[in-house]
Order: structure tokens, then C-alpha cells, then sequence
């Protein structure tokens, strides 16, 4: 069943054009509770400009935690609402592909639009002085933990009926449709953030082809998995890019990242987020194992991302909500930097499909090897990059 979300959203600029910000908050349509938050400092920008990325950063957040999800959009700007539900033209060139971007994220007849006087719309305003004043220090915007204001549960659970939607768009856009992405991408607002995602080395279970999760055994690395963390350590010390380590809280990972980091003479941060999936019932069995002992569950799974394994598993959509927030955690703590993420199979598979805006069952379109290196480049415009993918050259 896919979830109801209200996305508010908000932007400002101090000068118009100015130094500008945005913030989105996504809220459970049926309790209120805050889901998610984005807030960004994105440069020189004019109101409409940031208000669009921050409806963008909202809508993204939303489709994180569930891309089949029913959305209601609340903003206090006129002209985004009425632009995006079809009644206004779109004549601004900076705005047009903003727009464009934006229909693309959920299909147009699951998003409705809705005006809301400014008041109603401080949680959102909020995050985006936020962003303002953190981009003014020279620092990324990070939660503060603080309550929503200004928006009661009561008022956040209201019913949601999406608002009409006009056939898109008003004004002809031409081609492409939509923003223009990769190399064809306009000048950015600075240096990326990178996230160079390592698998971790092999454990004992690794060529057997045993499921490994976070409810297993939490194996430790095989010699053959602490030769590859070497090996994989001296190419990054080689490479000199590599700013901080994150590591999931697994074994594995941090004895994986341990050997990078001791390298590279840099900590290691443990994220929970990167954590691989708890595969239930299965953990520590082969496929073939799982497919003799609970086969209508193992064809549920493979039919479905949001079909979780026997026993309390954890869906490959329940995986990909985590991650997603994780994702957002790191790129407003590493804002411009590049940055090794060590994990697993199910998480990085999960950002890079994110990351090219891929179908969930890409999923299972994807080979990532022990030790395998992949990265993913976000821009300070919204834009993502896939760089590379399942690199095992240093392992030969």
C-alpha cells in the first residue's frame, strides 16, 4: 500500500538575487510526524529560484521513503503552485527546466498543489534561514532536532485531495523535457560531493553465496577479505582524494575501512544507515538453501522490492528509505568533499539506483564484487553523476 506524504517547501534569497537557500519537510499525511527534512545553501539565486529547488528537495525526499507514494505539495508562493499546477505559464528560462525537473519526480496525477498562507509554512522557512546562515559560514546545513512549529497534527493529517492537474505544461519546454543532467549539465555552483563506495572485502560466507545481512552472525573478514582491504587501501592512498571515512556499523565494513583509514591517517565515522539488509529467516543460507525451504517467499521477493524475506526481513524499499536519509545526513555534513562509504551490497546498489533515478527493480540489474569501488557525484544544482561502478581493477 503506498503512503500518503505532505511536502512543504519554502526558499528565500537576501537581496533577490542573493545569497539563497531552500528547505522541504515531508509529513505522514495521516499522523503529521515529520519523515524527512532537506535544507541547502545554493549560492547566488532569486526567491522563485530556491523555492523551486526546495519543492525539487521535498519531492525527491518523499519518493526516497516510497516512489509510489500520493503527494500533496504546500507552499506560501503563488507562482510555483500555480505555475506547477498548470495555470500559470512558465516564462522565466531559470525556472522552466526547475519545472520540468520537478513533473519529473512522481508522475503528475499523484502530486496535488495547494496555497498556504506564509504562517503555515515555518517549519520549511525555517530550514531554509537555516541553510542561509550555515551557507553564510561557510558551513553545510545539518538538522538542529528541533520541533516543528507552526503546523499543528491536526492540521498536517488533514485529508488530501490532490488539486488538478493540467496536461503539462502550459508553455511548449521543447526537448529534452527535463533538466539537463550529466555531462550536459550547465555550469555548477562549485565542487561536487562525492561518495566513493566500497563493498567490504570477503568474509567466509562471501564465496559460498550466503545470504549476510544485519541479522546474521556479523562475520569478521576472511584472509582473503583483509588482502583485499589492503589492496584496496593502497590504490585510494595512491589516488590522494579520499577526505574522510564512513563506515557501516558491521563488522566487515569497519575492518574494512579501518585498513583505508590507517592508511590515509583518517578516523573512521560509523553511519547506521549503511547497515545491509536484515534478511530474516535466510541469513546464513545459499539460494538454492532459501528456495527449498520457503519458495512462495523467495518468488515474493524477487517479484517485489517491497516483499521482504522470511521472519521479520527487511524489504529491499524498506532498505532503500534508510539509505536515503542516510544519503541526505552525509551530503549536508561532507557538503564539496569526497568521501569513502563502506558498505554493502543492498546500500550501494540502493544509491547508485537513486542516484540515476533507476526503477527499484534495477536492483537486481547490478554486480557489485568483494571490494569493489563505484561513486556517485552529487551537484550543488540537485544533478547526480554515476562515475563508476563495481571497479575491481586494483584487486588484480
Amino acid at each position: 500500500m503506498s503512503h500518503r506524504f505532505v511536502v512543504e517547501a519554502d526558499g528565500g534569497s537576501r537581496g533577490n538575487p542573493g545569497p539563497a537557500g531552500y528547505g522541504a519537510v515531508v509529513l505522514d499525511a495521516a499522523t503529521g510526524e515529520v519523515v524527512a527534512e532537506a535544507a541547502e545553501f545554493i549560492g547566488t539565486a532569486t526567491n522563485n529560484v530556491a523555492e523551486y529547488k526546495g519543492l525539487i528537495a521535498g519531492l525527491e525526499a518523499a519518493r526516497a521513503l516510497d516512489p509510489d507514494a500520493e503527494i500533496t505539495v504546500r507552499m506560501d508562493s503563488k507562482l510555483v503552485v500555480e505555475q506547477m499546477s498548470g495555470r500559470w505559464k512558465i516564462k522565466h528560462p531559470d525556472m522552466r527546466p526547475l519545472a520540468a525537473r520537478a513533473r519529473l519526480v512522481f508522475p503528475p496525477d499523484r502530486v496535488g498543489y495547494e496555497w498556504i498562507p506564509r504562517e503555515r509554512n515555518k517549519h520549511a522557512d525555517r530550514l531554509a534561514n537555516e541553510a542561509m546562515d550555515a551557507g553564510k559560514r561557510g558551513l553545510p546545513w545539518e538538522p538542529s532536532g528541533r520541533p516543528r512549529p507552526g503546523v499543528s497534527a491536526s492540521d498536517a493529517a488533514a485529508p488530501v485531495e490532490p488539486a488538478p492537474v493540467g496536461p503539462a505544461p502550459v508553455e511548449p519546454l521543447g526537448e529534452p523535457k527535463a533538466a539537463p543532467l550529466g555531462w550536459a549539465a550547465p555550469a555548477d555552483l562549485g565542487a561536487p560531493t562525492t561518495f566513493v563506495l566500497l563493498r567490504h572485502g570477503e568474509t567466509a560466507l562471501t564465496p559460498q553465496k550466503r545470504f549476510s545481512g544485519s541479522g546474521g552472525s556479523d562475520p569478521e573478514l576472511s584472509p582473503a577479505g583483509r588482502r583485499q582491504a589492503e589492496a584496496v587501501a593502497a590504490a585510494l592512498a595512491a589516488r590522494g582524494t579520499i577526505q574522510a571515512v564512513v563506515s557501516s556499523p558491521l563488522r566487515r565494513c569497519r575492518e574494512t575501512a579501518g585498513a583505508v583509514a590507517a592508511r590515509l591517517g583518517l578516523d573512521v565515522r560509523v553511519e547506521e544507515g549503511l547497515r545491509e539488509a536484515d534478511f530474516g529467516a535466510w541469513e546464513g543460507l545459499t539460494f538454492a538453501e532459501v528456495q527449498e525451504r520457503h519458495p512462495a517467499d523467495l518468488d515474493a521477493w524477487l517479484a517485489s522490492t517491497k516483499a521482504a524475506p522470511t521472519g521479520d526481513g527487511e524489504s529491499f524499499a524498506a532498505v532503500a528509505r534508510r539509505v536515503a536519509l542516510a544519503r541526505d545526513r552525509l551530503l549536508a555534513r561532507y557538503a564539496g568533499r569526497t568521501v569513502l562509504l563502506v558498505s554493502h551490497v543492498t546500500p550501494i546498489k540502493s544509491l547508485v539506483r537513486l542516484a540515476l533515478g533507476a526503477p527499484p527493480e534495477s536492483l537486481f540489474k547490478m554486480e557489485l564484487s568483494a571490494a569493489s569501488l563505484s561513486a556517485v557525484a552529487y551537484y550543488a544544482d540537485g544533478n547526480t553523476s554515476l562515475r563508476l561502478l563495481n571497479d575491481t581493477s586494483h584487486l588484480r
